[in-house]
């Protein structure tokens, strides 16, 4: 369970999100290419409550995953909102809109849905006493043709197994992340901090949130992982990327996983949604970065 460190955010605009951005570069052509999602839950081994939250909508290729924060039960109240909101909202105006929407358009449908979902929490934490101070970390991955549009809020992940090789596409909204990045720590050093779980950009504790959002080209043979803390934080990367077979079932993978995550300890609930890419003749394997500087 992800906490937020109070004052934050700070209003700084990411570059995935500046006006002043230079135009985008074209995309590579699009290639038919086929998505099978899987999503799973496990409350871990200490804790009686889970208040980790997924979605997924086969039709549009959407997959939402939250982890809430706050008192007894509000971080549940608060991950099942934002992951129930969006993949309701997002998935009804994707298929309204079809498949001819550009990019810029989906990007800006998912910032509005995870607008409207923050303050949809935010109003009910500040109405009723036992939901105050909730929240919720959120990852959203949605699929078109060829390309992945991920949005990101808080230290839940997003990863991408290609060639063997696993990535995360994803960067932690976190006081261990700002940390590393000011070269205070290591990131060897950070996993064994004490100020894990302290994030510094959360969904519905303020009136508004920023979404971190990313465009990455798709392979066939792709593998992609979302993932709360609960599993991060128990497994490292190489322990994640051995237990990630693109030729497995997808059930049987999200189970392994979670079943290494409680045998490290199982500390946190765990939750994990996993989506497989294929069909189509492969792109270029450069990631597209249009909304960044």
């Amino acid at each position: 369970m992800a906490r937020l460190i109070q004052g934050r955010p700070d209003g700084r605009v990411d570059d995935a999100q500046s006006p002043d951005s230079p135009k985008r570069r074209p995309l590579p052509p699009s290639v038919p290419i086929t998505i099978e999602l899987h999503a799973a839950v496990d409350p871990g081994r200490a804790r009686s409550n889970n208040e980790d939250a997924v979605a997924t909508d086969d039709g549009v290729s959407l997959a939402v995953l939250a982890d809430g924060m706050g008192g007894y039960n509000a971080g549940e109240v608060a991950s099942n909102m934002a992951t129930n909101f969006i993949s309701a909202e997002l998935g009804r105006w994707l298929r309204e809109a079809s498949a001819q929407a550009s990019d810029n358009e989906v990007r800006r449908a998912m910032e509005i849905c995870v607008d409207n979902a923050n303050r949809a929490i935010f109003n009910a934490a500040n109405s009723n006493p036992q939901y105050a101070g909730m929240g919720t970390t959120l990852v959203v991955a949605l699929f078109r043709d060829s390309r992945l549009l991920v949005g990101h809020v808080g230290d839940s992940r997003a990863y991408r197994l290609r060639g063997g090789r696993l990535q995360q596409i994803t960067r932690d909204h976190s006081l261990l992340q700002e940390q590393i990045d000011a070269g205070l720590i290591t990131p060897e050093q950070a996993a064994f901090s004490a100020n894990k779980n302290l994030v510094t950009r959360a969904v519905g504790v303020e009136d508004t949130v920023l979404l971190e959002t990313h465009l990455h080209d798709v392979a066939p043979g792709d593998f992609y992982l979302l993932c709360s803390d609960g599993l991060s934080d128990m497994l490292d990367d190489s322990a994640i990327g051995q237990l990630l077979r693109p030729g497995e079932a997808l059930a049987e993978t999200a189970s392994a996983l979670i079943d290494a995550a409680n045998d490290a300890g199982g500390k946190d609930n765990i939750s994990v949604v996993l989506a497989r890419a294929s069909g189509g003749a492969s792109p270029s394997t450069r990631s597209w970065w249009p909304f960044r500087r």
